[in-house]
Parts: C-alpha cells; sequence; structure tokens
C-alpha cells in the first residue's frame, strides 16, 4: 500500500498561487524542462512532457502516442475490474490466428487500443496478436512516424478467475516513407530497434511499466483521481534472484538440459540454496514479478512447440527491451532475443528472461 504522501506536495491546503508571466518573457523563454529526474508522484503525462522537453528534436508525437495509450489503459483496466458484472467473461466461441479461443476481454481490449490510437496521427500502421494480418490506419486520418504493435490481453486464460493480466506493447520508427500507410515492412523490425516498449499489468492494483531503453519506471494507477502516478523509479533487476518461473506441466516435453537445469535449480547445494516455483500463466505477471525481485522465466521450444510458444513481436521482444533496460538478460537459448530479425508477424520463439546469473546458469544447462 501506497504511503498516504506519496503525491507531490502542492503546498498549504486552500491556497492559490499564481504565476505573473511577462508576455516578451514568454517569447524569448527556451523550455528545456528540469534537470532532475521525475520524483515519486509525479503524474505519467508530466513525466513524458519533462522528457520531451529535455529533447530539443522532439516534436510532440511520442507523448501524444503514449498519452493515447494511457487512455486505453484505463478503459481496458475498468472493463477487467467488472468484467463479471458487465457480461463480457468467457469465449467469443471464435479462435485466433494463433489457433487460441477469444475471450470476450481479448477482443474488447484489443478493438479499444485500435480505436484509441488510430485517428490520433502517430501510427502509420498496427499489429496484434489478435489480428492475422497488419492493422492499417484508415486513410482520412494522418500517418504517423511510428509503428504500434502489442498483445491487447496477455495471459486472457486468467480471466474468468480473477488472477493477473495484462497488456503488451512496443513502439518503432517507420521505415516506409513518410504520409503514406504503413506496410508488413514496418512491422517486421528486430526488438535492437525498438524506441519504447511497456506493459499494464492488471492486478490488485494496475500499473504501467515502460522505457525507452535508458532505465524502466513503474506507474500506479490511481482510480480515485484517474492518473498513473511514478511509483517505481529507476526499476533495476538484481544479479540473481531466488526464484524461478516455468510451467513444469510441459517436463516431459523438454529436452533433457532444461529437465537437468529444473531439477537442479529447485534442489538445495553446499552452495545455494533451492529456489522457489511461482507460475502464473501470464507472461506479463511473471516477469513483473521478475523485474522487481529478480529470479528467471523460461519459457523453452519442447516436443510439441518446437520453434517456442510466445509471440516475438508482441511478447518476447517488448518484454526483452524492459528486461535488458532495467540490467538483465534476455535470450531465445542461442542469441538475445533484441537481435532476432523477425520475419512473420506471429513468429514464435522460446524465452530465457531475468537475473544475468540466473539465466547464464539455465542457458549452461540448456546447451549442454
Amino acid at each position: 500500500m501506497m504511503p498516504a504522501h506519496w503525491y507531490p506536495n502542492l503546498g498549504t491546503p486552500g491556497a492559490v498561487r499564481i504565476a505573473l508571466v511577462c508576455p516578451a518573457a514568454m517569447s524569448r523563454a527556451v523550455s528545456i524542462g528540469p534537470t532532475q529526474e521525475s520524483p515519486i508522484g509525479t503524474t505519467l503525462e508530466r513525466h513524458l512532457l519533462d522528457r520531451q522537453r529535455r529533447m530539443p528534436e522532439a516534436t510532440g508525437d511520442f507523448t501524444g502516442l503514449f498519452q493515447q495509450l494511457s487512455l486505453a489503459a484505463k478503459i481496458i483496466g475498468s472493463r477487467v475490474s467488472k468484467a463479471g458484472l458487465s457480461g463480457i467473461l468467457g469465449r467469443t466461441g471464435t479462435t485466433n490466428v494463433q489457433g487460441e479461443q477469444v475471450q470476450k476481454l481479448d477482443d474488447f481490449a484489443n478493438s479499444v487500443i485500435v480505436s484509441t490510437v488510430e485517428a490520433g496521427g502517430h501510427v502509420c500502421v498496427m499489429g496484434s496478436e489478435e489480428v492475422e494480418e497488419p492493422i492499417q490506419i484508415p486513410l482520412q486520418y494522418p500517418q504517423g512516424k511510428y509503428v504500434l504493435q502489442f498483445d491487447p490481453l496477455d495471459g486472457s486464460g486468467n480471466i474468468d478467475i480473477n488472477a493477473s493480466i495484462g497488456t503488451i506493447f512496443s513502439i518503432h520508427r517507420r521505415l516506409t516513407p513518410d504520409g503514406e500507410q504503413g506496410t508488413l515492412k514496418d512491422l517486421l523490425q528486430p526488438g535492437s530497434d525498438i524506441v519504447a516498449a511497456g506493459y499494464v499489468i492488471y492486478g490488485s492494483s494496475n500499473m504501467l511499466v515502460y522505457s525507452t531503453g535508458d532505465q524502466v519506471d513503474g506507474f500506479t494507477y490511481d482510480p480515485g483521481v484517474g492518473e498513473f502516478f511514478l511509483s517505481h523509479p529507476k526499476i533495476r533487476m538484481p544479479q540473481r534472484g531466488g526464484i524461478y518461473s516455468i510451467n513444469e506441466g510441459n517436463y516431459h516435453k523438454w529436452e533433457e538440459g532444461i529437465r537437468k537445469w529444473v531439477d537442479w535449480i529447485k534442489a538445495p547445494s553446499e552452495n545455494k540454496k533451492a529456489y522457489s516455483l511461482r507460475y502464473i500463466g501470464a507472461m506479463v505477471a511473471d516477469l513483473h514479478r521478475t523485474l522487481l525481485r529478480g529470479g528467471i522465466f523460461v519459457y523453452p521450444a519442447d516436443a510439441k512447440n518446437k520453434q517456442g510458444k510466445l509471440r516475438l513481436l508482441y511478447e518476447a521482444s517488448p518484454m526483452a527491451f524492459l528486461v535488458e533496460a532495467a540490467g538483465g538478460t534476455a535470450s531465445d537459448g542461442q542469441r538475445r532475443i533484441l537481435t532476432i530479425e523477425p520475419e512473420e508477424l506471429h513468429q514464435r520463439t522460446p524465452v530465457f528472461m531475468g537475473s544475468p546469473d540466473d539465466v547464464a546458469d539455465a542457458l549452461r544447462f540448456a546447451g549442454s
């Protein structure tokens, strides 16, 4: 629970402060923003504007896009919190491009993000885990300079049991000429070219976590105010943790190296204690814990999913970007996930992410 004083100090209650500014001085002023980092309690919008002002070349497009994503997160979070009362629990009766049953909230979240972002003029094309083809921006709207890709509701199998779920997103710069509709080429970019990535987790409290590559910041949503407030600045992942996260129900489908690693990590020895297993079944929730507490999240290839199960563009690349920005490691077992050149919109990949020492241990076993 946040302390009662975590909001910015606004001065004496009831006091009115008026700043008088000379118009001539306003015309000469250069807005460069604060020189210090945003304090805890800063709103997401203020945080973004402060960072924008420190970049003389900034046009405001990135800030505008983030404001739209923030609005979409608020709408989705509101519906998630009362899903059982609003008739959107359960399945739609259709399957998505992944061959998975589409939940009603999956469909709702996808529609909210698309409708919130498409008219803003900040993106030229979008990609969604729930949609087979690129999502074009209608010609009546401006074609922006960014590309948005997202998993509208990760862990949707947890919806009906009221467990944590989330939205994952990444932003790239467009590759095709300005002013035109974006294409598949704009979407098939490696994680190393991501401009920003993040996720929103809907749980006991809703949090938006994002990075532009230099640091990772987390914002907690206050439903009474209707704003995200900075609560977890400069998140850093411990060098080693004490928790491993993997679906052990697939144990007999894994290669021998993965089975040996699982047997080793949960057994105590003279040099280490046994790790604890935590597995929620939603990548966004398991990696949120891993970011804050350290440890490792693994979803390897297996006999059924020989290329891995998690989607490269919608899950693995955005989360790898965050993990590395927080000081962690993200690999597919052979290479950094961020270096993978995507060939398909819904390409899959194995995943090993978390504290550097823990990932190194897992890869040593996996390669044996």
